[in-house]
């Protein structure tokens, strides 16, 4: 405001407020005197006018309460109080600190105060970014959400990866220590696969363009089975070339899972989005590639070969000696048989032979009685012989008595000549079977195959092995020849 010349009936020129009618004092030769909150609300007004406008600084005394933001926004030649709304801060994302370097954009504002509060001058901020890097982070946030919105993040991620690759491609700087840290890594788990360097600049402009088709080289060779990009930490200009829209782009139609590790733990990169893997470091990148300790899971096969080999021998030795019992099972059935079979066939034997014992005790028996029998018979006739002879001396005359003698030795000798011990005297023999009865055949004979064969002074036994048919002779007068 410009002071200019006015009566105390005038309003006042710069803000339009019109004089009380009170007149000033004589030593001053300004105008007025004015109410103050038709004054301050004036002000406001007239502030609220000035254009919007972007302004740059360093944050210093940043404070929070329940609705706002406060900070001042200074630099070398000055300082402007401002404050922020709490929720439309908190939607940028960003975090600020005394020192950071800003561009706010918004306008004036003024709080005229009353009779218990005091006034007070902000700048009222509606837009708010980190200077020199907010500008690309606020691209790369814009990138960032283009991107997830065409779903560029989730092919690689749903990209098998092998347990254990047989050939890595690492796709770094020759002179970083990047190499060093995927080196170490790998040796770390004790992996003794392949791998396939693809050096390329990791900074300049150039970079971005060698990086995609360096990828595209390592995807092309069928043996690559993952792909690790990267790079040691630096400043968000030093990590640029890992934001570019292409390279993100052909990291995301790739076949071949890739596994970023760009920067340290608080960098973060678009190719980190878009990739399948995002490591805080080189190393943490290679034991990504390798998910286990080979040298551990080597121990753990050759503990487990062997205690498969020792269950293996303990089952085979089991297997055979069941295979042994089942094969012996047969013989010793066969044997067992044998054995019954056998025993039966004694007890067979026995039991025939018993049979023939008892039926040959019978045969004797029976002779034993037949011949006694025969005996008493025998004195029986003679004894009756007597008897007769005697009662025939009686009764008969002497002549006729000798007649009857003669008639009774005549018959004695018949008789005698019918005698079977007499017929044994002479030669003749009694063949039998087994059981004791008369064989009076010769095919009887040979049914019967053991013969007992008794002679006038004993028992003989006999076995037949054939038999020859009799010659045809006359048949011959018992009498007659008991007469020769």
């Amino acid at each position: 405001m410009t002071d200019v010349d006015a009566t105390p009936t005038d309003p006042i020129p710069a803000l339009g407020i019109p004089n009380l009618g009170s007149t000033p004092p004589a030593e001053s030769t300004l105008p007025g005197p004015y109410p103050v909150g038709t004054y301050a609300a004036r002000l406001k007004r007239r502030l609220l006018e000035f254009a919007r406008v972007q302004l740059v600084g360093e944050v210093w005394g940043f404070k929070t309460s329940r609705v706002k933001v406060y900070f001042e926004l200074r630099d070398a030649r000055g300082a402007v109080p401002c404050s922020m709304w709490r929720g439309d801060f908190e939607s940028l994302g960003v975090t600020l600190v005394d020192g950071a370097r800003v561009i706010v954009g918004g306008g004036c504002d003024y709080y005229p105060g009353s009779a218990s509060s005091s006034p007070s001058f902000t700048f009222a901020v509606e837009e708010l970014r980190i200077a020199g890097e907010g500008d690309l982070l606020a691209a790369l946030q814009r990138l960032r959400r283009q991107f997830d919105a065409e779903g560029l993040f989730e092919p690689q991620k749903r990209l098998p990866r092998p347990l254990v690759p047989r050939t890595i491609g690492v796709v770094t700087g020759e002179q970083g220590k990047a190499r060093d840290d995927v080196l170490a890594g790998l040796r770390r788990r004790g992996w003794a696969g392949r791998l396939v360097w693809a050096f390329v600049p990791v900074q300049d402009r150039y970079a971005a363009p060698r990086i995609a088709a360096a990828l595209r080289e390592l995807a092309a060779i069928a043996e690559v089975e993952v792909v690790i990009v990267a790079r040691g930490g630096g400043s968000l200009a030093d990590l640029l070339a890992f934001c570019d829209e292409t390279l993100c782009r052909t990291v995301a139609l790739l076949r071949t899972p890739v596994i970023a590790s760009v920067g340290h733990h608080t960098d973060r990169t678009l190719i980190d989005d878009v990739a399948a893997v995002c490591c805080s470091t080189p190393t943490h990148a290679a034991e990504a590639a390798v998910r286990i300790d080979c040298r551990a899971a080597r121990a753990e096969i050759a503990l487990t070969a062997r205690q498969l080999e020792r269950h293996g021998q303990v089952a085979v030795l089991a297997r055979a000696r069941t295979l042994a019992q089942l094969s012996r099972a047969p013989a010793e059935h066969v044997a067992r048989h044998r054995r019954h079979l056998h025993q039966r066939l004694r007890e067979l034997r026995a039991s025939a032979r018993r049979r023939v014992g008892d039926g040959r005790e019978r045969a004797n028996r029976h002779g034993v009685v037949l011949e006694r029998k025969a005996h008493v018979a025998r004195l029986d006739r003679e004894r009756r012989l007597v008897e007769l002879t005697r009662r025939a001396g009686r009764l008969e005359p002497k002549g006729a008595m000798a007649r009857r003698a003669e008639d009774l030795e005549r018959l004695a000798l018949a008789l005698g000549a019918h005698d079977p011990e007499r017929t044994l005297a002479r030669g003749y023999a009694l063949v039998e079977d087994p059981t004791g009865e008369p064989v009076t055949s010769a095919e009887g004979a040979l049914a019967a195959r053991e013969l007992g064969l008794r002679f006038h002074d004993g028992h003989v036994r006999a076995r037949v092995y054939e038999s020859t048919p009799a010659p045809a002779v006359a048949p011959s007068n018992p009498a007659e020849d008991e007469s020769r």
